[in-house]
């Protein structure tokens, strides 16, 4: 009989999966950089977003050892000059915001950052309905990897170059990660990323483009993801949920487990 979790256990999942999923992302892009510390781990890239620049905590390491890890990551960020967030998660980091206070460090002005949602247990694989004329493909080559950062850019509003610098062809030789796109009558619509650690799937890069929105292209994509996760022996499916996209995971069955929260240099938000 299949665990169930509660949602401090799936919380831990989620965290496990994106610290995961942002050391195989920096060490895979050009210019990233890792360093795992006692208790942090810092990811920086040559990309100037937030996100792709953070120090995250690791589950598991004595309190004190953490702290003086976070301070060793921004004091990282800041001889790099870098912009950086450092992302605690409500409740279960609360120990270390006066860390980040005493850094100088403020509160993004959205509270929280976003959502870390979960879905436990996940669906039996075979139930995915597709919309008419739409396939969902797993990137196998050069010319997919193509097609997933056109949606990527397009769906996220963000320059091409961001795109393809995340979507390289060294993350897609990854075993644990799976590249998606999603053709509707042949033509590249949504994109998704399924990354594998240990029982969880972790759900991401799920974009559309505009003209195919608000038609079950994108909650098809992540069901595709979540399945395939199934397939290969997952039981726990996590993401983190833009304010648009929170709705539709939740009518997909997955529910928020705990809230991110960002600290920057003051002035330091976007």
């Amino acid at each position: 009989m299949t665990e169930l979790f509660d949602d401090l256990a799936l919380a831990r999942c989620a965290q496990e999966n994106v610290v995961a999923t942002f050391v195989m992302a920096g060490r895979c892009m050009a210019g990233g950089r890792v360093d795992e510390l006692d208790g942090a781990t810092v990811v920086t890239t040559g990309l100037p977003l937030l996100l792709f620049n953070q120090v995250l905590v690791v589950d598991g390491a004595a309190g004190d050892a953490t702290a003086a890890s976070i301070r060793a990551g921004v004091g990282l960020f800041r001889a790099l000059g870098k912009r950086f967030v450092v992302t605690l998660r409500g409740g279960l980091d609360d120990a270390y915001i006066p860390v980040a206070t005493d850094l100088g460090l403020e509160p993004l002005p959205e509270s929280p950052w976003m959502p870390g949602m979960a879905m436990h247990p996940l669906p039996a694989p075979g139930g995915l309905a597709l919309p008419v004329g739409h396939e969902i493909r797993p990137v196998t080559d050069a010319a997919g990897l193509a097609d997933h950062a056109d949606v990527l850019a397009d769906g996220f509003g963000m320059p091409h170059e961001w795109a393809t610098a995340f979507a390289t062809e060294t993350m897609l030789r990854v075993p644990e990660a799976t590249f998606y796109v999603g053709y509707q009558d042949g033509s590249a619509v949504t994109s998704g990323l399924g990354v594998r650690v240990g029982r969880t799937v972790g759900v991401y890069n799920i974009a559309t483009v505009e003209a195919a929105r608000r038609r079950g292209m994108g909650a098809a994509m992540t069901m595709r993801v979540v399945e395939d996760g199934a397939a290969a022996g997952c039981d726990v499916a996590i993401l983190q949920a833009s304010e648009m996209g929170q709705p539709i995971y939740e009518r997909l069955g997955f529910r928020t487990v705990c809230e991110y929260f960002g600290y920057v240099e003051p002035g330091g938000e976007g």
